[in-house]
């Protein structure tokens, strides 16, 4: 790693973030009005700059978050990743953001990096399905790329929280990671973690910036039916390069028969 330069060192690590996170990519291609309408929005920031239809959304790219402001339920932009406050420069800011993409619903309220934002900066971040990577725990080979969505083509809303950071130079950048859980029924067969998904009924509470008591803000997240309403099937592999984006990376594909030891 010493001979290489400093940008090589930062796309290094938030490769390495990549491989073994948990939804460690996803997608979205509702557009704002879709959005607006499905999350009850009622603010968007001045100067707001709507993000194109992305179906392979990577660690630090920017990302939509819906998040309350004021008076108002707000649509706004912000890099995927938490960006640890204690970074001094930008690139240390990047290799944090490469290593905090999701953050433990078990230690969440712990972490030095996420605790003061479950406290008082939650947001739902929005996604029309995730991407997940076969372990040996079912019957896909290891490493099958799987794409997990809403039997109802609803867009899935994440639990998340998010954070702000000042550069050396005095920019304001923020930042925002999906909270993730064990996996349970049919998703436990694929990975041994899934995104934390949160029921409408649950939004106001969860965006409610008053509402910090840390055992009420958990118990949020227990859902009684975690993953339903769930569809998943394989896809291509190439969705493990981050240069492909498009509507056939979601496209399910035939797999061969499964490989036997004997």
């Amino acid at each position: 790693m010493r001979s290489l330069p400093v940008v090589f060192k930062a796309a290094f690590f938030i490769f390495a973030g990549i491989l073994k996170a948990m939804c460690g990519r996803y997608a979205l291609t509702q557009n704002e009005s879709e959005l607006i309408e499905e999350f009850a929005i009622t603010g968007i920031l001045p100067n707001f700059d709507p993000l194109p239809a992305n179906w392979n959304i990577k660690p630090t790219e920017e990302i939509y978050i819906i998040r309350n402001n004021e008076d108002n339920r707000e649509l706004a932009t912000t890099s995927w990743g938490i960006i640890a406050p204690w970074s001094k420069s930008d690139v240390e800011a990047l290799r944090s953001q490469s290593q905090a993409i999701n953050a433990r619903s078990e230690s969440i309220h712990e972490k030095p990096t996420f605790r003061n934002a479950f406290k008082s900066r939650r947001c739902l971040i929005p996604a029309t399905g995730y991407y997940e990577w076969a372990t040996e725990l079912g019957k896909y080979k290891t490493k099958q790329p799987v794409f997990i969505s809403n039997e109802s083509e609803k867009p899935l809303a994440f639990a998340g929280i998010y954070e702000k950071w000042i550069s050396p130079n005095g920019e304001i950048k923020e930042s925002a990671a999906i909270i993730t859980r064990e996996a349970v029924a049919g998703l436990a067969k694929v990975h041994h973690r899934m995104p934390v998904f949160l029921p409408k009924d649950r939004w106001d509470s969860w965006l409610d910036k008053k509402n910090n008591e840390i055992a009420k803000v958990r118990s949020l997240m227990e859902v009684a039916e975690p993953a339903a309403g769930l569809r998943f099937w394989p896809v291509s592999d190439a969705v493990n390069s981050i240069r492909n984006n498009g509507v056939e990376l979601i496209n399910e594909i035939e797999l061969g028969e499964p490989e036997t030891l004997f």
